[in-house]
């Protein structure tokens, strides 16, 4: 039953990370055909917050012995080392003029671990709190739009925005995904649902979403006031929960070629900013136009993340990447 569950994992994790590296290859090409745009919003509705729900449901054993240290080994010191070689990445590609060291403001895809280590540390307490904990994430979530200095320095906007999705993740169990979502009727329903959400991306939702589903500015940047604005985060969450639980309805629970991927996510997420940033500097990136081209760029990325995957590639970044420490001594 273990390895059902891994595996099911694994793919999840998989699917989602491909869309998360092509999802950022669209990034400076969004605009260019209105389904792109569409493709687009939708991916961001819901890539990172079911990331975040499958990170929650691995949260439960936090009584484990040196598991605050171990959190902060693991999402501390990668991003204050990654947050050091983007800004000399930036520097060098001339994407900045000036070498600027800022710890405070987390490069592109960094806000992760900065966020990744406090909701490892806010389960703690909200665990005493069981399902009832829930509402009052929720209610945090909302309440951080609240507040203008509440923004993308120490990714506190997504920290709290996002706590709600990752407090789910930690209260579903296994039955939940196994002997529930991966029914027959269930697939069914998640199919038509995710081509639903994709049609509302493209002919009903406002172009704006794009921007809400980041969770990364207050009410107040969208011209909202605070109970108005608060209303449409709750909407948002809505059609994003729905969209994650159709996506994990379709994973399948097999072994496959590509599972073993699904365990080397961080890896693809932490290195594959470099490739994206560089290739968006060629002039060749700029010309895609057509839906082939994209078909390409859709096989390039697929392509990237077996390649940062790959058993090479990870015993070399492997130091930076998975920092092993030496354990003290009882």
């Amino acid at each position: 039953m273990t390895k059902i569950r891994d595996s099911y994992f694994d793919n999840a994790k998989f699917f989602l990370i491909l869309l998360v590296v092509f999802g950022h290859s669209l990034t400076n090409l969004k605009s260019d055909m209105p389904i792109i745009y569409s493709l687009y919003t939708f991916i961001f509705i819901f890539h990172m917050p079911a990331f975040i729900l499958i990170s929650g449901f691995f949260s439960k054993h936090f009584n484990k012995q040196g598991y605050v240290l171990n959190v902060i080994k693991k999402t501390m010191i990668p991003y204050l080392i990654f947050q050091i070689i983007y800004s000399y990445f930036y520097y060098a590609t001339g994407y900045t003029k000036v070498l600027k060291f800022d710890l405070v403001t987390p490069h592109w895809t960094l806000w992760f671990l900065i966020s990744m280590l406090c909701w490892k540390l806010m389960i703690i307490p909200f665990s005493k709190f069981g399902k009832f904990g829930f509402p009052v994430a929720l209610l945090i979530g909302l309440s951080a739009g609240f507040f203008d200095p509440i923004g993308t320095d120490y990714s506190a906007s997504r920290t709290l925005a996002f706590f709600p999705f990752f407090y789910l993740g930690y209260l579903l169990k296994k039955e939940h995904f196994m002997n529930v979502l991966t029914r027959i009727p269930f697939k069914i329903a998640g199919l038509f649902t995710l081509a639903g959400v994709f049609l509302a991306c493209r002919y009903i939702f406002p172009k704006d979403l794009q921007d809400w589903v980041l969770h990364d500015s207050s009410y107040h940047a969208f011209g909202l006031p605070k109970m108005e604005g608060g209303l449409v985060r709750l909407a948002v969450y809505c059609v994003t929960l729905i969209t994650i639980f159709a996506f994990m309805s379709l994973i399948p629970k097999k072994r496959f070629s590509f599972t073993t991927l699904g365990k080397n996510t961080l890896y693809i997420y932490l290195l594959h900013g470099f490739f994206i940033k560089t290739m968006v500097l060629f002039p060749i990136y700029d010309s895609i136009q057509n839906l082939y081209q994209y078909a390409f760029l859709f096989a390039a990325s697929l392509a990237l993340c077996y390649l940062l995957a790959s058993r090479p590639v990870r015993l070399c970044t492997e130091p930076i990447v998975e920092i092993k420490m030496p354990r003290l001594q009882q």
